[in-house]
C-alpha cells in the first residue's frame, strides 16, 4: 500500500482528499493548524525546511502540497508578499528538495486555474475555446504568480533529479454541499471541480508514470472555461460529474 503525505491538508481539499485517498493508501495530513497529533495527523510548519525533514517519513511514496493562506488583492502589501512567497513557493521548494533527499519518488503539487485567469470572466473562457496549458500564464494576481514559479520550480527538480512531479491547476471546490453551492454560485456551473471529481484526479496523479505534467482540475460542466484533454490522455482521468 503506497504511503500518502499531504502537507497543508486541514482544509476544504485536504479533508476530501484524506476521506477519499484512505480507501486505498495509508494517508498522513500534516499540517500547521494541528493541535493533537495522531497517526494520520502531525503538526509541521512547512516554511522550516528542518520541520519537513523531521516530520515526512523517509518511506513515503507520495508528497502532496496542498500549502495555502488566505489572499485578496492582486497586488500585495510586501509584509503580505513575505509571507505568501514563504508559503507559495519557498515551501515547494523544501518539499521538492524533502523528495530529493529521501527520494521520494513523487510530488503532487496542487496550482491553481488562477495561474491563467486573465483569460477567464465569469467561470467564462475569453478565448473563443477552453483554455489550456499550452496557453502562456497571464494570471492577474501574485497569488497566481507564486503558483507559477512553484510549477517551473517542480520541472527543474523532474528534469534535474528524477522526480515525477504533477501540477493540478485547482477549479473550484466549495465548503459544504455542493448542490447549494452551485445554486447560490453560477459561476461555479461551469467551474465547478465535484469531491468524487477531485479524488479521482488525485488518484490517477498518484499512479500515473509521467515524470511531468500540468493538469486542470475541473469537472465536466457545460461551457467549462478550461480543457481536459490532456488530463484523459495523460492520467486516464474521466469526470463522472456534470451540472
Amino acid at each position: 500500500m503506497k504511503k500518502i503525505v499531504i502537507v497543508g491538508g486541514a482544509g476544504t481539499v485536504g479533508k476530501i482528499l484524506m476521506n477519499g485517498l484512505q480507501q486505498r493508501y495509508e494517508v498522513l495530513v500534516l499540517d500547521q493548524s494541528i493541535t493533537s497529533p495522531s497517526s494520520t495527523e502531525q503538526y509541521v510548519d512547512a516554511t522550516s525546511y528542518q520541520q519537513l525533514l523531521q516530520t515526512i517519513p523517509p518511506d513515503t511514496d507520495v508528497l502532496i502540497n496542498l500549502l495555502r493562506m488566505e489572499t485578496d488583492q492582486a497586488v500585495e502589501p510586501v509584509e503580505t508578499f513575505e509571507k505568501m512567497t514563504a508559503v507559495f513557493f519557498k515551501a515547494t521548494y523544501y518539499l521538492l528538495s524533502v523528495a530529493e533527499h529521501y527520494q521520494i519518488p513523487k510530488v503532487i503539487f496542487a496550482s491553481s486555474n488562477h495561474v491563467t485567469d486573465y483569460y477567464e470572466e465569469d467561470g467564462y473562457s475569453t478565448l473563443g475555446r477552453e483554455i489550456t496549458t499550452d496557453d502562456y500564464p497571464y494570471p492577474k494576481g501574485l497569488y497566481g504568480v507564486l503558483k507559477i514559479a512553484s510549477e517551473q520550480a517542480g520541472f527543474i527538480f523532474s528534469l534535474n533529479k528524477q522526480l515525477s512531479v504533477i501540477n493540478i491547476r485547482i477549479g473550484s471546490v466549495p465548503e459544504g454541499d455542493e448542490t447549494e453551492a452551485v445554486e447560490k454560485n453560477d459561476r461555479l456551473n461551469r467551474t465547478l471541480l465535484s469531491r468524487n471529481d477531485l479524488v479521482n484526479l488525485f488518484i490517477a496523479a498518484v499512479e500515473t508514470d509521467v515524470a511531468y505534467g500540468t493538469y486542470y482540475g475541473v469537472s465536466n460542466n457545460p461551457d467549462k472555461p478550461w480543457d481536459l484533454s490532456n488530463a484523459k490522455n495523460d492520467l486516464g482521468f474521466i469526470s463522472n460529474h456534470e451540472n
